[in-house]
């Protein structure tokens, strides 16, 4: 028997996080009875939400799939939206079985590589702040930060929800848009994923993030010729480098608190991808 949010996870239903806000409000129950938090079950028992009873015979791990979504500015990560703008899950294929579970979320304003998936019990891994999983993003400033503002970025600013910083900041050349092409461009990783923190951290040094965008999630890229509200499946071997990534052992993070000169932590620029136009 194990933990009842996890066998539903597992077969699709649901991440933990949502699972375990349905057992709180009461619409899960086995057997005839309310679930309570902590409870066990196997797939054999009669599990109901709301009163409809679930299947939990899950899929074979073959079977389970994972979707690479760029997601454009304009669309928003949740499945309905009261001020009805639209969502990502308006573009999605329907999976073969289960339901879509997005691996976090990225608002708004905020374009790029969206993970899907119908393994619950996988997104709840890639979320859960334990595996620190690296996400990378493309940023475009106004402004030009000097070396000492990055220094402060790779060795940590107070936020509101606790301290925060980069795990490695690499310069993406400058933006010539704008009045006296005063803007930049910067990769920047990090190995959580609190509510709008690139944005936030940028802000506690005082700059504005003009353009985000993600373009890797875990060992997962965002591909190159994929265009904003594409989809595509990954593949097997692509599912198994994301879970062998995160299987028992931390992401390593590599050193900001002592850094090289000239800039000190900061990459120079490797050819890698333009920022968003």
């Amino acid at each position: 028997m194990i933990r009842l949010q996890k066998l539903l996870a597992a077969a699709g239903l649901g991440s933990r996080r949502t699972i375990e806000e349905w057992i709180r409000a009461g619409r899960v129950t086995i057997g005839g009875r309310v679930a309570r938090l902590g409870d066990r079950a196997t797939s054999a028992d009669e599990v109901c939400l709301d009163g409809a009873k679930l299947q939990l015979g899950g899929a074979p791990s073959a079977a389970r799939e994972l979707l690479l979504y760029y997601k454009p500015v304009g669309e928003v990560t949740t499945r309905s939206d009261p001020q009805r703008r639209p969502t990502v899950f308006e573009r999605l294929p329907p999976p073969r079985n289960g339901r879509w579970i997005a691996v976090g979320r990225l608002d708004v304003n905020t374009s790029g590589l969206l993970l899907l998936t119908t393994d619950g019990e996988l997104a709840h891994r890639l979320m859960h702040p334990s595996s620190e999983v690296q996400r990378e993003y493309l940023v475009r400033l106004r402004g030009r930060p000097g070396p000492q503002v990055l220094r402060q970025l790779l060795s940590g600013v107070h936020l509101d929800d606790g301290p925060a910083r980069f795990d490695r900041i690499s310069t993406a050349g400058l933006d010539e848009e704008g009045a006296g092409g005063r803007h930049s461009a910067f990769r920047v990783v990090l190995h959580e994923g609190r509510n709008r923190e690139v944005r936030r951290l940028w802000s506690a040094v005082g700059f504005e993030v003009s353009r985000l965008r993600r373009i890797r999630y875990g060992s997962v890229e965002l591909p190159r010729d994929l265009r904003p509200g594409g989809v595509r499946s990954a593949d097997p071997a692509l599912i198994g480098g994301l879970e062998r990534s995160i299987r028992g052992t931390r992401q390593p993070r590599p050193p900001s608190r002592r850094v090289p000169t000239p800039l000190r932590g900061v990459d120079r620029p490797r050819g890698g991808r333009p920022p968003s136009k």
